[in-house]
């Protein structure tokens, strides 16, 4: 008997128990896209960063012995997606993880959580986000924001960057290592732009009318549709236009329900209409 008869990705990322973001929303959404979500945890929290007061334990101490066990099981993953890493420990950890199971058949998406408008996160030294860069050589898809792609890169950030501009700075994350680029969440007025940039093909943008603030975990489901389609033989345009349109449709509902930002996506009620536009690139 093997375990590997079905599609798995492998998620590192920290665990919130409310708030919608990292594995509590990569969990349900690639599972709901017909591919085994195998956690990896990088820290435990009651609820996420954002919120006034949260419980938070460091899982780094455990990483190495939970890997081991899933090496022992011959675990075989047709993906990895990698999110927040809070210190180098954990860099190194993913480090040993990819060299033990990224192999030319899988695909791994690394989701590089620094910063945002033109800031890295309080947490987040200089010096941690040159080792996050260490990771770009093992990405195949890179799906950094505006900020993250800059600091990556040493480029100035300038909000209002063009498509040529855009298309360089992707040719320098490519030099990196990944041949696919999204650059995610650009504002262009009343619309939000996914950047997409593919070694030897023209680059392009898709664009979705923006729908309310920015929310807690909306990269998180961004960066999860485009691991499960990626498993699942989706173009990397198609799998924007359907992270994007997904995206939409969920923010529009969740004002509706006037929710806290903090809240995070109500994805749940969609759920079930997710695979709707990739049901004939599915196996």
């Amino acid at each position: 008997m093997s375990h590997n008869h079905q599609k798995k990705i492998a998620v590192i990322n920290d665990f919130c128990g409310f708030g919608r973001c990292s594995i509590a929303a990569a969990l349900p959404i690639i599972s709901a896209l017909k591919v085994q979500c195998c956690p990896l945890p990088t820290s435990i929290l009651s609820n996420h960063t954002g919120f006034d007061s949260f419980y938070y334990t460091d899982f780094t101490a455990h990483m190495d012995a939970y890997i081991d066990e899933w090496a022992k099981m011959d675990l075989q993953f047709s993906g990895i997606l990698t999110g927040f890493l809070g210190s180098p420990e954990q860099i190194d950890i993913v480090h040993r993880f990819l060299e033990r199971f990224k192999t030319e058949q899988n695909v791994t998406v690394v989701d590089p959580v620094m910063g945002d408008y033109g800031k890295l996160y309080p947490t987040y030294s200089p010096d941690l986000a040159a080792q996050m860069g260490t990771l770009l050589p093992y990405a195949d898809i890179l799906t950094p924001n505006l900020t993250e792609a800059c600091i990556l890169t040493g480029t100035a950030y300038r909000p209002d960057m063009d498509g040529r501009e855009l298309e360089k700075l992707c040719e320098k994350l490519h030099a990196m290592g990944p041949s696919k680029v999204v650059i995610s969440g650009l504002e262009r007025g009343e619309d939000l732009e996914n950047f997409i940039y593919e070694a030897g093909k023209p680059s392009m943008a898709v664009r979705e009318h923006k729908v309310g603030p920015c929310r807690s975990g909306t990269g998180d489901v961004f960066s999860s549709i485009i691991a499960a389609d990626a498993v699942n033989g989706v173009e990397l345009t198609e799998s924007v236009r359907h992270a994007s349109a997904f995206i939409a449709k969920v923010l529009r509902r969740t004002v509706e329900l006037d929710l806290p930002k903090t809240d995070g996506l109500c994805f749940e009620e969609f759920l079930t209409e997710i695979r709707m536009n990739c049901e004939d690139s599915e196996d």
